[in-house]
C-alpha cells in the first residue's frame, strides 16, 4: 500500500473527519478548511492501535457551498454538482426560498433543480402556478412523495453520476428523502470512527451504488444573502437579466424608471410578480 494516498472526506467532526480512498476509509485529524466532499493527499501512519491518516492537502474543488455565519462566511461542503430544492404544499414553500437557493447555487457554480414533494396530498392551483413559474424557466423539476417513495425511480436516474445536496425547509422531508435513498435512518447515526452514537457531525457524504453522491448537512436549510453585487443576484434571474437589457437607460433601477423593459414584460406576463419581488427586495437588501 502507497503511503500516500488520494481521498473524498466523507465525515466531518469538531476535530478529524473520515477520508475514503481506493485503499480503504481512514480516520485523519482535520486541518483548517477542510469539508465533507473534499478531495484530499493523506499519508498513511501505523500506530500501535490503527492505521491513520494524515492530511497533507486540499486538492482544488469544482465547486464550494457557504453560509454566512455571525457576518462570516463558513464553508459546509465541496463538490457538489446539483442542488436539490425540496418544495412542499404544506408547509409551504415560499417562492423567496426557492429563488435564493437558484441563486446560492449558481454563485456557488452549482446546478439548482426542483424536487416537488408530497405528491400524495392535494396541491392547490396556487402551489401548481408557482411551479409552472420554474418550468417556464426551463428548471428540471422532478415530482416525488419521499414518504411513500412515488416516483423516486426518476429522481434516482437522474442524479446518477452527481453528487448532490438537498435543501429544504424544516418539515419539507429533507431527512426523510435522504434516508430512504440511503437506506439508513439519519436521526440514528453511527459514524465510522468506532466513536459509536454521533450527533456532532457537520456534514456526511454519503454514496448509492458507487453511482450516486449524497451531502447531508443539518446546517443547510435557510440562508441570507448578503453582501452579493446587483450582477451575482442577477444570475439567478436569467429572465430579468434578459430583459434589463433593452431597459432604456444603462443606471435603470427596474422600477420606477422610464423606458425601462422589465416593466413591460411584467405587464404582458414575460416575467412573474413573485420572481421580480425577489429581485427587487433581494437588490434592495445587499445595498443597504
Amino acid at each position: 500500500m502507497k503511503k500516500v494516498q488520494t481521498g473524498q472526506v466523507k465525515e466531518f467532526y469538531s476535530n478529524s473527519c473520515l477520508v475514503k480512498t481506493k485503499v480503504g476509509e481512514f480516520s485523519c485529524i482535520a486541518i483548517k478548511n477542510v469539508v465533507v466532499g473534499d478531495f484530499v493527499e493523506i499519508e498513511i501512519i501505523q500506530d500501535s492501535k490503527k492505521t491513520l491518516g494524515k492530511i497533507l492537502k486540499i486538492n482544488k474543488r469544482f465547486s464550494k457551498i457557504s453560509k454566512l455565519i455571525n457576518n462570516k462566511e463558513k464553508l459546509f461542503a465541496a463538490n457538489v454538482t446539483h442542488v436539490g430544492i425540496l418544495v412542499t404544499p404544506t408547509p409551504r414553500t415560499s417562492s423567496e426560498f426557492i429563488d435564493k437557493w437558484i441563486i446560492k447555487s449558481k454563485i456557488s457554480k452549482i446546478k439548482p433543480f426542483i424536487i416537488n414533494n408530497k405528491i400524495d396530498i392535494k396541491q392547490d392551483s396556487e402551489y401548481l402556478k408557482k411551479l409552472n413559474i420554474y418550468k417556464d424557466l426551463n428548471l428540471k423539476i422532478i415530482d416525488i412523495s419521499a414518504k411513500y417513495l412515488k416516483n423516486t425511480d426518476e429522481l434516482l436516474k437522474f442524479l446518477e453520476n452527481k453528487c448532490v445536496l438537498f435543501v429544504g425547509n424544516s418539515g419539507a422531508g429533507k431527512s426523510t428523502l435522504t434516508s430512504k435513498i440511503i437506506k439508513k435512518n439519519l436521526k440514528i447515526s453511527s459514524l465510522s470512527n468506532d466513536q459509536g452514537v454521533h450527533t456532532t457531525s457537520i456534514s456526511s457524504l454519503y454514496e448509492v451504488n458507487q453511482k450516486i453522491k449524497i451531502i447531508d448537512s443539518p446546517g443547510m436549510r435557510d440562508i441570507e444573502l448578503t453582501n452579493y453585487s446587483t450582477s451575482q443576484i442577477t444570475q439567478g434571474f436569467e429572465e430579468i437579466f434578459k430583459a434589463s437589457k433593452y431597459c432604456k437607460f444603462n443606471n435603470c433601477n427596474h422600477i420606477d424608471n422610464d423606458g425601462c423593459n422589465i416593466a413591460k414584460y411584467l405587464l404582458n406576463g414575460e416575467i412573474s410578480k413573485s420572481r421580480y419581488n425577489n429581485f427587487i427586495k433581494l437588490v434592495e437588501n445587499n445595498n443597504e
